[in-house]
């Protein structure tokens, strides 16, 4: 996979990530001469050309990319593990159905800022991790733990079991304000048309909604779940 930009390859390089090869353009921009710095003390293989050549391998690009594997995706376990290292009650975001790579990669740059343990996404019908989600989270995504699963509703009833409080953002629940999330907690975003699919939201321990003032009812599920993301945190370091 060929991922590109400046904040990209700079979080990919800061998270250690197995790069094969750093491709920059010849400039003299500050953040270009330090991910040569960076590739040339981790020992990343770093090449430096002209603009254009740069774009002949990826157009409009902002002046780095990176060949990097495809995307290794964790287990549910390991996000679990990831919660218990920090000493913090786990925080998981579920996205049912999420299939803009844009709004993909906004959600796991939110979770991050937020510190959310890790990212729970469905096999099929829904974007995986793309060269798109990497730009878009800003180099998030190589900081995030992200599961890829055969049935969220059923990892939804797993989660139960572990004493995990579910809850599914959905119009028309209680208002999100009202929920105490100082226990362990998942959140589960819906996607871009449908929402929460039924059978999840009939698994979640509760449905919960964002109050809505103006003449529009419904917020993108990225902004959406930003918000409610930072609900949490809110209720937890105060």
């Amino acid at each position: 996979m060929i991922v590109d930009g400046i904040n990209v390859v700079k979080e990919l390089l800061n998270a250690n990530k197995k790069i094969e090869k750093v491709i920059v353009e010849n400039n003299n921009n500050r953040d270009l001469l330090n991910i040569i710095d960076s590739c040339r003390a981790k020992n990343v293989p770093v090449e430096v050309v002209d603009k254009q050549k740069l774009e002949r391998i990826k157009p409009k690009t902002q002046g780095a990319i990176a060949f990097v594997p495809n995307f290794k995706y964790c287990e549910v376990k390991d996000i679990l593990l990831e919660a218990e290292r920090k000493g913090t009650k786990p925080f998981i975001v579920i996205l049912d159905g999420i299939e803009d790579p844009h709004n993909l990669g906004a959600i796991v740059r939110t979770c991050e800022c937020a510190g959310v343990d890790g990212v729970i996404i469905p096999e099929n019908r829904a974007s995986e991790i793309t060269d798109t989600v990497y730009k878009t989270s800003a180099g998030a995504v190589a900081h995030m733990k992200i599961c890829k699963v055969t049935n969220i509703a059923r990892t939804v009833e797993e989660l139960k079991k572990l004493n995990i409080w579910v809850y599914a953002l959905e119009t028309g629940g209680k208002k999100i304000y009202k929920a105490d999330f100082t226990y362990p907690t998942a959140l589960i975003i819906g996607s871009e048309g449908k929402g929460v699919s039924r059978l999840v939201k009939e698994r979640a321990d509760e449905v919960l909604s964002l109050d809505m003032f103006g003449k529009v009812n419904s917020l993108n599920a990225s902004n959406a779940g930003a918000i409610a993301i930072y609900e949490v945190v809110r209720q937890r370091r105060g």
